[in-house]
């Protein structure tokens, strides 16, 4: 896994990205007004994502997606929508897992 933070497309915002091969499999779920607002929230994430909260829904198109909590601040959501709920368990698992070791900020 990887960590990039950047500029947003289209904006004048910026994110973080945390993929797995080329595929997104997390982003921050909000924008920053600096690049460095990006990286410190992501480095955030990447220490704290084996202890935040983990919370799996359905989005308005009957889609399974997940969200990360710590505290009562969202610091995460999922990349991509699932199928069924146990994927995005599964999807969420890994994150949790493996964001603490993945290369980047």
């Amino acid at each position: 896994m990887r960590f990039d933070a950047g500029k947003t497309k289209g904006e004048d915002k910026y994110s973080w990205w945390l993929y797995s091969s080329s595929d997104t499999v997390a982003w921050a779920g909000e924008t920053f007004p600096s690049q460095s607002n990006a990286d410190r929230a992501a480095e955030d994430f990447k220490a704290g994502a084996s202890t935040a909260r983990y919370e799996i829904y359905a989005d308005s198109g009957g889609q399974w997606r997940w969200r990360a909590w710590r505290s009562s601040d969202k610091v995460a959501a999922s990349g991509e929508s699932f199928a069924s709920k146990y994927n995005a368990e599964r999807a969420a698992a890994n994150v949790r897992d493996n964001a603490g070791t993945a290369d980047g900020p």
